[in-house]
């Protein structure tokens, strides 16, 4: 029996999308609660205040493709597209543990994402695991 016939296996790619997906939602829910506070903390690094509604789009949409598996390397393509300049951006302060730590756990979060666009979304998903656009 292969990997492929074990029944966990069919799960594993939802829990994973699950795992992945939830820092992008609760981060984009996080912007909606306190957009003053975001658009401060985005002006500090010379990043417009304008761009906060992109940014929670780009989050929720990104994020919620990702966790239904609904045009899931789309989304895991924009998170990514998101995540590389704002890391560059926001955590390159490396005299501060805390930037350093949110560094590296991007480039981790963009490791995982790019599983999904290489392998897609899983069986459980709203794409039912089609090697296309999921």
């Amino acid at each position: 029996m292969s990997n492929r016939d074990q029944p966990w296996q069919r799960w594993l790619p939802l829990v994973a999308r699950v795992l992945l997906s939830a820092v992008f939602i609760r981060s984009a829910i996080t912007k909606i609660l306190d957009p003053s506070g975001t658009k401060a903390y985005m002006e500090q690094f010379q990043v417009p205040g304008v761009l906060l509604i992109p940014t929670i789009l780009v989050l929720l949409l990104g994020g919620l493709s990702v966790l239904l598996g609904y045009q899931a390397r789309w989304g895991a393509a924009l998170l990514i597209g998101f995540l590389m300049p704002a890391t560059l951006i926001f955590h390159t302060d490396f005299s501060q543990k805390i930037e350093v730590i949110q560094f590296w756990k991007n480039l981790a979060l963009m490791g995982g994402l790019l599983l999904v666009v290489a392998y897609g979304s899983g069986e459980l998903s709203l794409s039912g695991g089609s090697r296309r656009g999921n």
